[in-house]
């Protein structure tokens, strides 16, 4: 029989918390992002809900591995962190992480994931959507709770995020600034005031893929063409290494 190497995906790891975890649903953003990169890479969510930035650098290396960075052929990493950690402290202290906390969290884990073959210009830092208080604070009572995130709080998380990946060499979708730009209505990308809408999602997609398709616009088309095997010996075709 035949020798012929297993065949290695790339990955693009989405790393983040509820809104990363709910990308795959039909229409999100990381489930377009997967459909762009069909028969090139795997996208793979580890979207963890509810998490902070204080847990995800805790967890990260769990997750992937520093050990043996070659094997790990990751070709790029979205780190989306900041919409628990700029929960209000005395409304929300179990998600709530501090500014400066939070900044140094983003920097620790853009270190790790460097030690883990990773480097600054493969990750790409995702800043916190703007929040509507009124509608999210309408889930909040729900619940049983005031509210306990506001907008402009979020938008120094965000701001900080930015700062972050200007340091460690990263590129940075600012969707809390992009949102609200030139004053347009952003409630509508937001289905309860925190989380993503289907329209939310399509622009998180959209923007996302502008800064990611460099990272991966190298990578070739994963095993032949089906017009391009060779009919009277396929294996000739499938299992060549090339």
């Amino acid at each position: 029989m035949s020798k012929f190497s297993t065949v290695i995906w790339p990955k693009v790891v989405l790393f983040g918390d509820s809104i990363t975890q709910f990308s795959f649903q039909p229409n999100g953003w990381g489930a377009e992002t997967a459909n762009k990169l069909a028969r090139k890479c795997d996208v793979v969510n580890r979207g963890l809900s509810g998490y902070n930035s204080r847990w995800a650098k805790i967890v990260l290396p769990r997750l992937i591995s520093s050990q043996n960075p070659a094997e790990n052929n990751i070709a790029a990493v979205t780190v989306f962190f900041g919409a628990n950690d700029a929960s209000l402290e005395d409304k929300n202290p179990q998600q709530h992480v501090p500014l400066k906390e939070y900044s140094d969290n983003l920097k620790e884990i853009s270190r790790f994931l460097t030690s883990a073959g990773v480097p600054a210009d493969k990750v790409i830092f995702i800043t916190p959507p703007p929040i509507h208080e009124p509608a999210w604070e309408k889930e909040c009572v729900l619940k049983g709770c005031p509210l306990n995130r506001h907008n402009s709080v979020a938008g120094q998380y965000a701001q900080a995020c930015v700062q972050a990946a200007g340091q460690c060499g990263s590129d940075v979708l600012d969707l809390w600034t992009l949102m609200q730009k030139d004053g347009q209505d952003f409630t509508a990308y937001l289905s309860d005031g925190l989380h993503l809408s289907e329209k939310g999602n399509q622009f998180v997609a959209q923007h996302l893929w502008s800064i990611l398709e460099s990272r991966v616009a190298h990578l070739p088309f994963i095993l032949p063409y089906w017009g391009d095997v060779e009919t009277s010996s396929p294996e000739s075709s499938l299992l060549c290494n090339s």
